[in-house]
């Protein structure tokens, strides 16, 4: 699903009017009753009370569409304007106007003393800023918000809550409980910086113009389960595990061979014919047992890896997970850096080693894929100001080097030098010891199946998640851990072919 400026989504407005014949009040009421049907459908009682600011601009105008169909459905709804500038909105005037239809009048707050008394189980509905803010706000009004946000009422959001800067970083906005977004997703709900904002998102369709949607071009995309669809390719019924590739994971050190007991099953769970371990001697006893279906390769030294030698012809590597970084590791990491031409997935102490040694990145192969949770990030691309910068400054890189690059965490980044996207999938149950290494173990399999570098790491990420999704119900959040991934990782292959 692809992620459009405010530029474009503006756009997409007048190519829908103009294409479909309508007006932009058509497109408003239109917009308004799928926020109108949702509400009605989430708080069905009859007797809930609906308090709605609504801007004088556009976004104003869809909440005073929604507050006439509430009060014309019999809802007890309050209606307060918030004259944020002298110009309204051509569409917002049209439907002030039109309030009187239904005997509806509206109560014009000017400072946070007008503020009204509203009842905790009372519904706010939000219609002030839309996505067309592009300043701060003036002081009454950032004081209205946190009085707002102070407000134990259940709040909901139109398109984007009140104060949300949809391209640079924001201090203060609306904290909903949910948004009613319209049609297509944007970037910044999808940042940590943004995590007090927003609770819950639904995308509300209104039948923008799909052929512009199609032909229109971006650089960022949302990854939900119809893109994996997309991407995924079916196992042929004559395939065998010589075809079905070979996974070479590198890594492990004393105290820390789980890294790879759970990369390695990650691999072969995820579809590769054949997996093989590279660790230290310390290991071999530990992965033959706990992963029989793995073949196993056992440095010479009890503790760490101190060379990187082999005698077969993997199609992916990973390497890193749980290596340590010991100088003899640094060493031997270096010489395979040096040496290998194929691209590689590397993770954990191997971007720890690089970023502490950023010369070595020339040493990666193109199409590698580097998979950091923030603090590795930050070690390879230096500290940032807000998540957009970071974006940027992490697109720069994989864009130099010609890498892919995760950024993990909630709704994991997954960037190459052109384009962003953002994964749907998952929830904090992730948090978890041994999950990044599952990680690493699924992208390299995938990758060994013949997957670019970034449909691997997408298809990576998104079945990562979504195990963790199917899993909440049966385990909560904290009862969840990075083997239960392994666990239900056959399920999500499983929903994909229904």
């Amino acid at each position: 699903m692809k992620i459009f400026s405010t530029d474009k989504i503006k756009e997409l407005d007048k190519l829908t009017i103009e294409t479909q014949q309508i007006t932009s009040l058509e497109l408003m009421e239109r917009a308004a009753l799928q926020a109108f049907l949702w509400l009605v459908n989430r708080f069905q009682d009859k007797k809930t009370v609906y308090h709605i600011f609504c801007g004088v601009g556009n976004n104003g105008g869809d909440g005073l569409v929604i507050a006439r169909m509430l009060k014309q459905n019999y809802f007890d709804v309050h209606v307060y304007v918030i004259p944020f500038n002298e110009t309204f909105s051509a569409d917002f005037e049209a439907n002030l106007e039109r309030l009187k239809e239904c005997n509806l009048t509206y109560t014009t707050i000017h400072e946070t003393a007008d503020f009204p008394d509203i009842a905790e189980n009372h519904i706010i509905v939000d219609a002030i800023f839309g996505i067309g803010l592009t300043r701060e706000m003036d002081s009454w009004l950032q004081s209205l918000i946190q009085k707002i946000n102070y407000h134990a009422s259940f709040k909901v959001s139109i398109d984007v809550p009140s104060g949300l800067f949809l391209h640079q970083k924001t201090t203060i906005a609306i904290h909903s409980d949910v948004v009613l977004s319209f049609q297509l997703p944007k970037l910044a709900f999808y940042l940590p910086e943004n995590e007090n904002f927003i609770t819950e998102i639904v995308l509300l369709s209104i039948d923008l113009d799909q052929k512009g949607i199609e032909n229109w071009a971006t650089n960022y995309y949302y990854i939900d389960t119809f893109e994996i669809k997309k991407r995924y390719k079916p196992i042929s019924k004559f395939t065998h595990k010589g075809t079905q590739g070979h996974v070479l994971l590198i890594g492990g050190s004393y105290g820390k061979i789980g890294a790879m007991v759970l990369a390695s099953q990650a691999a072969l769970r995820s579809g590769c014919g054949l997996t093989t371990v590279l660790i230290p001697k310390c290991g071999y006893e530990i992965l033959q047992t706990a992963s029989p279906e793995a073949l196993v390769i056992a440095d010479e030294n009890q503790h760490q890896i101190t060379q990187i030698q082999f005698d077969i012809l993997p199609n992916s590597i990973g390497i890193g997970m749980g290596m340590g970084q010991k100088d003899d590791t640094a060493k031997a990491f270096y010489h395979f850096l040096k040496t290998n031409t194929l691209p590689l997935l590397i993770d954990a102490d191997g971007l720890n080693l690089l970023s502490a040694n950023l010369d070595w990145l020339s040493l990666v192969p193109k199409n590698s894929i580097l998979t950091p949770h923030p603090k590795e990030l930050e070690r390879l691309i230096g500290t940032w100001n807000d998540d957009f910068e970071k974006i940027e400054k992490t697109r720069q890189l994989a864009k130099k080097h010609d890498f892919v690059i995760l950024i993990k965490g909630a709704n994991t980044l997954i960037i190459d030098g052109k384009n962003v996207f953002v994964n749907s999938s998952g929830n904090q149950a992730l948090a978890t010891g041994g999950s990044g290494d599952v990680l690493s173990g699924m992208i390299t399999s995938f990758r060994a199946q013949g997957y670019s570098a970034v449909d691997a790491a997408l298809l990576g990420v998104y079945f990562h998640g979504r195990t963790a999704d199917l899993a909440v119900n049966d385990l909560g959040y904290e009862g969840f851990i990075a083997s239960d991934i392994l666990k239900y990782l056959g399920k999500v292959f499983l929903e994909l072919k229904k």
